[in-house]
């Protein structure tokens, strides 16, 4: 499986950008992952293959997953379990956005495949992409048995 996350704008605290490193570092024990910082929703929607429009191209298909206050939320199991179903029936890269701080359009929500939620509480976006990097390491640890989550 390849995963990429994929966010708008450049890192400005180096405490998140060194967090980002480390959690990077750590998925990359179980699968391949990219960190990509892009410009706009447009380059979002244009790395997962589809246009402007949200229309879907035959060329670099990808799942998109946005991250969305109105998403689908998720225990720490079970978004394990989502990576797990992925990984095992789907071989397309899985994008990760995170968008702007006044959200994804309802053109970029609909390309999605999948949108989820970190939670009910707003988090600064940076903080976000540590939070999301921080359950994928966790997810491949419970996928592979590794103590670092003790179910709590």
């Amino acid at each position: 499986m390849k995963i990429r996350i994929a966010w708008i704008g450049k890192t400005k605290e180096p405490a998140i950008q060194s967090l980002t490193d480390e959690y990077m570092r750590r998925i990359s024990r179980y699968t391949q992952v990219e960190a990509i910082a892009l410009r706009d929703e447009t380059a979002i929607l244009q790395l997962a293959g589809r246009g402007s429009a949200g229309r879907s191209r035959n060329s670099e298909r990808s799942t998109l997953v946005l991250l969305d206050s109105r998403g689908r939320q998720f225990s720490s199991e079970d978004f394990a379990r989502f990576l797990g179903d992925y990984q095992d029936r789907n071989p397309l890269p899985l994008i990760f956005a995170i968008g702007p701080a006044d959200g994804f359009s309802g053109a970029a929500l609909q390309a999605a495949q999948h949108t989820i939620s970190l939670g009910k509480m707003t988090l600064a976006h940076e903080l976000a992409r540590v939070v999301l990097l921080e359950q994928l390491y966790r997810a491949f640890t419970i996928l592979k048995g590794h103590p670092y989550h003790s179910g709590h």
